[in-house]
């Protein structure tokens, strides 16, 4: 992790301009961030252009623009792991002191393989998958749950969550720091399942209105 005093972020690199990517991207323009982007479909970074931000042509070259802290949004594991360590990857371009944020939804235990690789070349991982949808995602009032190393007392080393709050704040209402590497991802695929429980008790529910004569409208 980093030591004290670390840098102020005022440069942020995003990876990843979809549904939820493109948005977030946005809320950190507007919240003051230099950004340099890069997204797959090169067409998606023009929005993001036209407010200002940097286009970059592969996740090294956003990681060579030198930003202090660079923000994934991709679809899946293996996706994150292309961007990340593939030959045009962001560790192939990265400096030491980076702090890589992953806002992507994947495996808990692939996170934690990610964040050691990662910290042999002196870059930190935190991983941060959010909560809320796009209307969130454009509101900026996204559930954002961090997976972050915390530092050990006496260490010298910065506190990396409370170094990142300025970005997460910027695109987030809830920000709750759940624990360390992997326990973001942890907690999300917790809430999911919660969700699904919760959507089957009301489908069941409903069903056995419809059975016992009940109007679905009046028992909702």
């Amino acid at each position: 992790m980093p030591e004290n005093p670390p840098q102020q972020i005022q440069h942020v690199g995003y990876i990843g301009l979809g549904i939820m990517g493109a948005p977030m991207a946005a809320n950190l323009i507007k919240a003051g961030f230099q950004l340099t982007v890069w997204n797959r479909s090169p067409n998606k970074c023009e929005p993001l252009r036209k407010q200002g931000a940097a286009v970059a042509d592969s996740p090294k070259a956003v990681a060579e623009a030198r930003p202090q802290v660079i923000c994934l949004n991709v679809t899946d594991t293996p996706d994150v792991e292309a961007v990340l360590f593939g030959d045009e990857g962001v560790a192939a371009g990265a400096a030491k002191g980076l702090i890589v944020i992953d806002h992507s939804t994947i495996s808990p235990t692939a996170t934690q393989g990610f964040a050691k690789r990662l910290a042999e070349r002196g870059v930190t991982l935190l991983d941060a998958p959010v909560s809320g949808g796009d209307t969130g995602a454009k509101a900026g009032t996204l559930s954002i749950m961090v997976g972050a190393p915390t530092p050990a007392p006496g260490s010298g080393e910065s506190d990396i969550f409370e170094h990142c709050l300025p970005v997460f704040r910027a695109v987030g209402k809830s920000i709750t720091h759940v624990g360390d590497s992997g326990m973001g991802q942890a907690c999300k695929a917790c809430n999911q399942i919660a969700v699904v429980n919760a959507l089957m008790g009301v489908c069941e529910a409903l069903k056995l209105a419809e059975k016992l004569g009940l109007a679905p409208e009046k028992m909702i």
